[in-house]
């Protein structure tokens, strides 16, 4: 593949996509709205989970649930509890 380093992204995105779902087939338009935003939306999101689970592992966030329904907040310390320690 030749072109600048967003073409090439673009390539590997659709390349991607058809990779997941080799029956696909849509307009330039529809390609553009649900392969590449999808993509950018599940890059964007592993983006994310990595920041929230080094924010969690270093203390600053907690962590709620598990699964699907994990959800993250600001830790909040017990009132006579030294910031840093667990609360759980």
């Amino acid at each position: 593949m030749t072109g600048t380093d967003d073409e090439r992204q673009v390539d590997e995105a659709i390349l991607a996509y058809l990779a997941e779902h080799p029956e696909a087939m849509d307009t330039p338009e529809g390609i553009a709205e649900w392969w590449l935003m999808r993509h950018q939306v599940r890059t964007g999101v592993s983006v994310i989970v990595r920041a929230l689970r080094r924010l969690t592992d270093s203390g600053v966030l907690e962590e709620l649930g598990g699964g699907d329904v994990r959800r993250y907040r600001l830790r909040r310390a017990l009132p006579d509890e030294p910031p840093g320690e667990d609360v759980t």
